[in-house]
């Protein structure tokens, strides 16, 4: 593989980038108006426009992709996440181009990216599921008849689903029919389909998942989990690896349940598997998302590995890096994504110019960016700034020195969610480990706590630095009255 065209934008593109850089693969980046100037298109080899900055009329056109493909003489394209990375009908078209998609078949894909394929293929390597139903519904009689059964709480989910799109909690049946409507609206606006299935809403649920990696010779390994259950509208905010309440035990049991997932979809190269742990440590598969994750860095820092390079490796055909017995945990990681969000008015989108942008730097920490200082935020595309990731030998270590990399990111031009992200990490909750996916409902219901702890720790700041002058004062005027006293100097007045 001599030539990588990356068929993304941002800070993935940039990070697999320094990757091929790095294994002396020559780099092709595509661009649409809006990133003309952006740092992935000025670090590739080569890089050519594709379109108008809207993602349908540049990132998406897959034909023409390809057709740059051709004429650039690309042996493989790497898809980042987003946009074409679990699009079974692109990787499909890839193949018969003749190219290596940096990616798992189309087969694959098209198993886990239809939510009731996967739990029927999963199913039968006795991988625990939510208790519920794994058929689609469309009739909302029969709906009502599965909810009862199952019994409340429940979640509608869309089938064809992700990103808490098509996704409706029902805590009675006297809300079920119009929630059972807007989910399935949604989820045909979404994903033009409304098929829908019915499953236990689990009460305190964490997000787990286990990073997985298998080759084409049928080898498959668990990279461990990572804890992503800080979330807002069904999205990840804050992610850490490993969890802090999983037992080595456990872990090899969800470890050993992903390979299982796998298996059962005859899949190869990067893959993430998604569990919900109750309240009682017991867990049940979500979902696979077949591609790299945005928070895949936490668990590069905890493992010592490089997960793209693994991937393309893996693409063109060898074996995978390490074995299972080769891997182990290192320490701590934890990953802040950098939003241009406006936390205290419901996370809404804060697009601007970024007038000042300066980033933490120092030893273990590591800031995944696609901007420099003076670029607009793109109002077309997700509003994430850049990734702050941050290693430490324990947990403990890893929150203080994440909350001291966000004292040190300076941003001016727009808001971020840097002050909420320290919000998390300094809350008892989250330092004890004692959280769940309703992090942000439960303390975070009105953002006002935010601000009035911000104003608390400023008000404090600002009393310790004045009681630290205050001191400096009083021991210059003793030393001064010192002085005075033991000695023969006098002050001349001219």
């Amino acid at each position: 593989m001599k030539k990588v065209l990356i068929a993304n934008r941002g800070e993935i593109a940039r990070r697999v980038i320094r990757t091929l850089k790095k294994m002396d693969i020559a780099t092709v980046a595509i661009y649409s108006d809006a990133d003309r100037e952006a740092p992935h298109v000025l670090e590739a080899d080569e890089a050519v426009y594709v379109g108008a900055s809207p993602s349908s009329e540049s990132y998406l056109k897959q034909d023409l992709i390809l057709e740059i493909c051709k004429d650039l003489k690309v042996d493989g394209i790497h898809p980042g996440y987003g946009f074409l990375s679990e699009n079974a009908g692109f990787a499909r078209k890839v193949k018969q181009a003749g190219i290596t998609l940096i990616g798992p078949t189309p087969e694959s894909m098209e198993i886990m990216g239809d939510k009731l394929r996967a739990k029927q293929a999963v199913k039968e390597f006795n991988v625990p599921l939510v208790p519920g139903v794994d058929e689609a519904i469309t009739d909302i009689d029969e709906a009502i008849k599965v909810a009862e059964e199952v019994g409340y709480p429940i979640l509608i989910k869309a089938s064809a689903g992700g990103g808490g799109k098509g996704m409706r909690l029902v805590e009675k049946s006297s809300e079920f029919r119009e929630q059972m409507k807007m989910a399935q609206s949604e989820a045909r606006s979404s994903f033009g389909d409304d098929a829908v299935f019915i499953e236990k809403f689990v009460t305190k649920p964490r997000h787990i998942e286990i990073q997985v990696f298998a080759d084409q010779f049928g080898n498959v390994v668990y990279l461990f989990e990572r804890e992503c259950s800080i979330q807002r509208r069904h999205q990840k905010v804050i992610e850490e690896a490993p969890s802090a309440v999983l037992t080595p035990e456990l872990r090899k049991q969800m470890g050993e349940a992903a390979v299982a997932v796998c298996k059962a979809c005859n899949y190869e190269g990067a893959g993430t598997v998604e569990f919900l742990l109750d309240g009682d440590l017991k867990f049940y598969f979500l979902e696979m998302n077949t591609r790299l994750q945005v928070e895949h860095p936490v668990t590069e820092e905890i493992t010592g590995t490089d997960l793209v390079e693994w991937q393309v490796r893996v693409a063109r055909g060898e074996k995978l890096p390490k074995t299972q017995e080769e891997l182990s945990i290192n320490g701590h990681a934890i990953e802040i994504r950098v939003y241009a969000e406006d936390t205290l008015n419901n996370f809404t989108p804060d697009i601007g110019t970024l007038q000042r942008y300066r980033i933490p730097a120092g030893q273990n920490t590591r800031v995944d960016d696609a901007f420099v200082e003076g670029m607009p935020i793109p109002i077309f595309y997700d509003p994430m700034i850049a990734k702050l990731v941050i290693w430490g030998k324990d947990r403990k270590e890893a929150i203080e020195r994440s909350i001291k990399a966000i004292d040190h990111y300076q941003i001016s031009g727009l808001k971020t969610t840097l002050d909420f992200g320290k919000y998390v990490l300094k809350h008892p909750a989250f330092q004890s480990g004692d959280f769940d996916t309703n992090f942000i409902k439960q303390y975070f219901s009105d953002p006002r706590v935010m601000y009035d702890a911000m104003k608390e720790e400023e008000d404090a700041l600002v009393h310790g630095i004045n009681q630290i002058w205050d001191d400096l004062k009083a021991r210059e005027k003793a030393e001064f009255a010192s002085k005075e006293m033991n000695s023969n100097w006098k002050i001349s007045r001219s």
